[in-house]
């Protein structure tokens, strides 16, 4: 009997959820074939059968939460067992449990084709895909597919509730599931809220020469995206104040200056905040950090982010501004030391050098940092060299010669 187990699918995985199997058992499997998919914090992943053979056993249900290690089902080598003699076992199981007879029902059900991000689509509209017609020759369920069955049966569904809600008895509880990456989100947010003496600093900075030099580049052909402006000039100001790019090790009492500069990107997605991480960002041209930044934001609203887009940054960064967020005090990526929000970018009148009233695009910045490891005076000269380098950005370009 082979066991199948859940293994660390990403660096640092202690445990995921169930998400759902795609097998049932007396289903044949072929060696590397996609048998259950495991939320995580930050992905799905699907773990694959390690050998060929006959599923045996579904240990544990969907939905539970189990750590690294733990055995998920049982496959019988294909060698040494038989479909018939799966069934039988199957049937025995389920007649010691439930003694009492009940009719027989064929099983008509099938190993459905379909992508993670296809079968995501359809969990969240609570679609079994057995139930929805392939128009893929090949059998494979697309997004369109589920997008297609949801719409027609949408309005039966709203029948259905408004039927439930007229109903004097009735007494309707809308519930959202509190698992998988939003409960994993949940947890790391308590372990450094509680862990980590957060302190936020508030800045502004003037973008308007920024914005000006992307059009520049953008009429020469070379579009350049604000994020990868703001991860150089990050870079540039992490170099200046390590202290900001370093973690707190306080069981050998030391402060660890990290060597590398691997930047988290918040990323919003339908399952909620991720993180992919733009690796060893300070070797990157601002051309290679636009492509980037582009490719990991589209494949982590998609779900499909693998796992090395999704080992441990040195620092993160969150630009929520395109959302209209004015502020906020932001919760640190634990083990970091450090945060950076960039908040929505509005034309304002200012008062310039020479005491002119002007119109420039001003953008609120706000950064948290472990008081433990850095104090407020500190945070505040990392900000203001990041924010002199955005203000002048010819000043950046220099810094990249």
């Amino acid at each position: 009997m082979i066991e199948v187990k859940l293994h660390d699918v990403g660096e640092g995985m202690t445990e995921g959820e169930i998400a759902n199997y795609l097998v049932q058992v007396g289903d044949r499997v072929t060696i590397d074939q996609p048998v259950v998919e495991v939320s995580t914090d930050k992905m799905v992943a699907e773990l694959p059968a390690p050998v060929s053979g006959v599923v045996t056993d579904l240990v544990v249900p969907v939905g539970q939460t189990v750590s690294v290690g733990t055995v998920l089902l049982l496959i019988e080598a294909i060698e040494t067992v038989t479909v018939e003699q799966v069934i039988q076992q199957t049937t025995e199981r389920i007649e010691v449990q439930q003694p009492v007879l009940t009719p027989s029902v064929p099983s008509n059900s099938r190993r459905v084709l379909a992508t993670p991000y296809t079968r995501k689509i359809a969990r969240e509209h609570g679609i079994d895909l057995e139930q929805v017609p392939p128009s893929d020759p090949s059998g494979r369920v697309t997004e369109e597919d589920v997008r297609r069955f949801h719409d027609t049966n949408s309005s039966l569904k709203e029948a259905d509730v408004v039927e439930q809600t007229c109903s004097p008895s009735a007494t309707p509880v809308e519930t959202i599931p509190f698992r998988g990456i939003r409960k994993q989100i949940a947890k790391k947010m308590t372990q450094s809220l509680f862990t980590i003496p957060h302190v936020t600093h508030f800045e502004e900075v003037d973008m308007t020469r920024l914005l000006a030099l992307r059009e520049e580049l953008k009429a020469a052909g070379k579009p350049i995206s604000v994020n990868a402006f703001f991860i150089k000039a990050l870079i540039v100001a992490l170099q200046d104040f390590p202290v900001f790019n370093a973690k707190l090790d306080e069981a050998n009492e030391q402060i660890i200056l990290e060597q590398q500069y691997h930047i988290g990107v918040a990323t919003e997605t339908t399952d909620g905040l991720i993180v992919p991480v733009v690796r060893d960002a300070d070797k990157l041209t601002m051309q290679q950090l636009h492509t980037r930044v582009a490719e990991l934001s589209s494949r982590a609203k998609m779900g499909d982010l693998r796992a090395a887009d999704l080992k441990p940054s040195t620092f993160t960064m969150s630009n929520v501004g395109p959302l209209g967020s004015t502020g906020a005090t932001p919760i640190i990526n634990y083990p970091e030391t450090a945060l950076i929000a960039f908040h929505k970018t509005k034309k304002r009148v200012c008062v310039d050098d020479q005491d002119q009233i002007v119109i420039r695009s001003m953008m609120n910045l706000s950064m948290s940092f472990d008081h433990r490891v850095a104090d407020g005076a500190t945070a505040v000269a990392f900000t203001n060299r990041f924010a002199g380098l955005i203000e002048h950005p010819t000043t950046l370009l220099m810094e990249l010669i």
